[in-house]
């Protein structure tokens, strides 16, 4: 009997950069499934690749702006890259399953054409809100723009077969907002792997890290407008500044639109000396860095975004036993629980008070992080959230995952 064939379309990342994805793949692997991806290219990647066992067909990526107008030439063009692979990829065989990631959400027509062509289901894994992440950088819900979103989520969510929600508010989102039944909206979070994110207490920190200084606290993630980067940079102004700690450092893994506006804005309030940002980093870097640190940066401001989504970063500390500094958002709280401090949304001064206290006790921080690591193991690893995923697969196909077989996915390199 052959193999059913999936079909995993993205835009914003790659694979294997994009962890959730390639986890998803991974487990669809070792679950049976033959899968393909249709992505933009990573640094370097060439245009067909097989990973792992995961065939990937890609484009070369087109991001020319932060700009209204210029997200709509990207997602056009990104469509129509991806219509074209689709095809090519279609070459080997009809897909019994599309799933397309988002943001953004464009690719509707696409499933609704392999429906018609070859009887192909629709998966929708639901990343982010785009009505939201609009609302969030540019500000109102009365504009057009706007309301296009809001017709292409709505449209997305209705033509899927099945949706899977990265967490319960948008489980909610898929059934009030849209009319999903309920019984075609399943949660699977993006857990991270214990296996593969953990402290190496084998070799302990490296002392070079901190560059000189006593602490040593870390941001892992996108930089773009909505994620706060820029509070961490004036929340050090803060520290360093005014209260006068000059005995911390910061480390800023990752990269995005913002980058050279927050690498700006250290520059300009003096604090080269305590603030680096590495640009996006390997996998050793990353457990170098988090092996060493005190504690993890969860900055993402309070609005319409960041209140309702899960933040990867905040799990990753988590797994390596980081506690973490946050605001008060409801998701955030779900994932973190007793792991995290949380901030009156929004304030720079109270956030930085809050890393300094939480540096001066140390007790409360190696507590935080051992209650942190327990809930990624017990509650929100990946290999919890495999089960529903698959699930969804095997109802929409007849195929029968052996989960016992499924252990030890491989994760994704990069930040």
């Amino acid at each position: 009997m052959s193999r059913p064939r999936v079909l995993i379309i993205i835009q914003n990342l790659w694979v294997p950069f994009d962890r959730r994805v390639w986890l998803e793949c991974q487990a669809l692997v070792a679950a049976g499934y033959d899968v393909t991806v249709v992505c933009p290219k990573g640094p370097g990647d060439p245009s067909y690749d097989v990973i792992d066992g995961v065939t990937a067909h890609k484009y070369k990526a087109y991001a020319p702006g932060g700009s209204k107008i210029s997200f709509v030439w990207e997602y056009a063009y990104s469509f129509l890259m991806t219509l074209r692979l689709v095809f090519r990829a279609r070459k080997a065989g009809r897909f019994d399953v599309l799933q397309a990631c988002n943001p953004p959400d464009i690719f509707w027509p696409i499933a609704m054409l392999l429906r018609r062509l070859d009887g192909t289901r629709f998966v929708f894994d639901h990343h982010d809100l785009c009505p939201e992440l609009f609302q969030s950088r540019f500000g109102g819900t009365a504009s057009l723009p706007y309301k296009g979103l809001r017709f292409l989520e709505r449209t997305t969510h209705r033509q899927a077969d099945h949706v899977i929600s990265t967490n319960d508010s948008y489980r909610r989102i898929a059934i009030t907002r849209s009319g999903k039944a309920n019984h075609d909206v399943t949660v699977v979070r993006t857990g991270p792997d214990p296996d593969k994110l953990l402290r190496d207490h084998d070799k302990g920190p490296d002392e070079s890290l901190r560059r000189g200084h006593r602490h040593l606290v870390t941001y892992i993630g996108v930089m773009g407008p909505q994620d706060g980067v820029d509070i961490v940079v004036r929340a050090a102004d803060h520290i360093v500044n005014t209260l006068g700690r000059t005995d911390i450092a910061f480390t800023l893994m990752g990269g995005g639109d913002s980058f050279d506006e927050v690498v700006a804005l250290r520059d300009q309030l003096g604090l080269e000396q305590h603030v680096e940002f590495t640009g996006r980093v390997p996998d050793e870097t990353v457990r170098a860095v988090m092996s060493t640190a005190d504690l993890g940066l969860s900055p993402d401001p309070k609005n319409p975004l960041n209140d309702v989504s899960t933040m990867n970063k905040t799990m990753e500390y988590m797994a390596f036993e980081l506690p973490v500094v946050a605001f008060d958002l409801v998701e955030t709280k779900v994932s973190a629980a007793d792991a995290a401090v949380y901030v009156e949304p929004n304030d720079v001064a109270q956030y930085g008070d809050a890393i300094v206290e939480l540096l001066d006790d140390e007790v409360r921080r190696r507590r935080m992080g051992k209650l942190g690591r327990e809930r990624v193991e017990r509650v929100l690893a990946w290999k919890h959230q495999q089960k529903a995923y698959l699930g969804v697969y095997d109802q929409l196909t007849g195929h029968v995952s052996h989960l016992g077989d499924i252990t030890g996915v491989k994760n994704a390199a990069g930040s």
